[in-house]
């Protein structure tokens, strides 16, 4: 198989399933989520800032609970957002902001 063959043979994938998302938009709706989600769950591990981390697991539960939705579950979709974006990611949030933060190298956290 030729280059050019292989090279067309993508092209007509992409085709393909350019057609099938156009035809069906809640396929299409669900792989973007999906990838917002991943994308999400990756940040949550790999940011330094424990603020940022904690909005991100709240992007993540959001489209967890769009996922619900999709799956016409959408009281647990609805539960999803109450318990784990409202009250979870805020009582995470609240927890880190009112923790006391230090930072090595300081002199000025000899205060006590």
């Amino acid at each position: 198989m030729a280059i050019g063959e292989k090279i067309q043979d993508f092209f007509d994938w992409c085709g393909n399933a350019f057609d099938t998302f156009a035809t069906n938009l809640d396929a299409f709706a669900f792989v973007v989520l999906m990838i917002i989600a991943i994308w999400a769950a990756i940040l949550v591990v790999t940011s330094k800032e424990v603020m940022h981390s904690a909005f991100y697991l709240a992007l993540v539960f959001t489209c967890v609970a769009a996922t619900y939705y999709f799956l016409n579950a959408e009281l647990v979709g609805v539960i999803q957002m109450m318990v784990y974006v409202g009250a979870i990611t805020i009582l995470f949030s609240f927890s880190v902001m009112l923790t006391r933060r230090t930072i090595k190298g300081s002199d000025e956290e000899e205060e006590e």
